[in-house]
């Protein structure tokens, strides 16, 4: 089993970065890979909805999100890391997110594929950004792992983060709890569900 694990801030050795690593390091002992792409450092655009993906199953923009693309495709869950700018996601994640996720609507199937939201921030505005990315899951038929607080961490540097002893201890839980989810949707993968995708509602006034 493999998770793709997309860091999106620019602080390659900051506070989400100090996160992400107690994350993996529990799914790693706990059986599950991981994979790490860090995004903020990279040229990202946003979603033109000019449609190219639906007839070439790419983006039109040859960048990062074409790159992650196939890794995500394997993956078998996905956590998405973002600091809190005022009171939000990162502008880039979100930039990114609706590109991968709508490039790759007909492309790849994300029915049980797990994900996970990581926020840091200094202070507040965190369960924003939480939310922000959840919703990307939960349009997605993605399970959404939880841990025993919101899965965020507070600081201004990652060495701020080494004394977020509860936000280190809800990373690890979230690691244990995504690998155990992981291996429960593995063993019934004969069993997953089947998605209707036949109705979309558009509602349309003549005149």
């Amino acid at each position: 089993m493999k998770v793709l694990v997309v860091n999106g801030s620019a602080h390659l050795d900051g506070c989400t970065d100090r996160a992400l690593k107690e994350l993996e390091s529990t799914l790693a002992a706990n059986g599950v890979e991981t994979e790490r792409v860090n995004i903020a450092n990279k040229d990202i655009r946003g979603c033109i909805g000019c449609n190219f993906c639906r007839q070439h199953g790419r983006c039109v923009f040859n960048d990062a999100v074409n790159d992650t693309a196939p890794k995500f495709a394997e993956a078998d869950g996905l956590v998405v890391g973002s600091p809190v700018y005022y009171a939000g996601c990162n502008g880039q994640v979100l930039a990114f997110l609706d590109r991968l996720f709508y490039s790759t609507s007909a492309t790849i199937n994300k029915t049980m594929k797990v994900g996970a939201a990581v926020v840091s921030s200094r202070r507040a505005g965190s369960t924003s950004a939480f939310d922000e990315i959840n919703k990307y899951f939960t349009i997605s038929a993605m399970p959404i792992v939880s841990s025993t607080y919101w899965n965020e961490v507070h600081g201004f540097t990652a060495k701020d983060v080494e004394d977020d002893l509860e936000g280190l201890q809800t990373m690890r839980n979230l690691g244990r709890n995504m690998a155990f989810l992981l291996k429960a949707i593995n063993a019934m993968k004969q069993d997953i569900p089947q998605q209707e995708r036949t109705s979309f509602t558009s509602f349309h006034t003549e005149g």
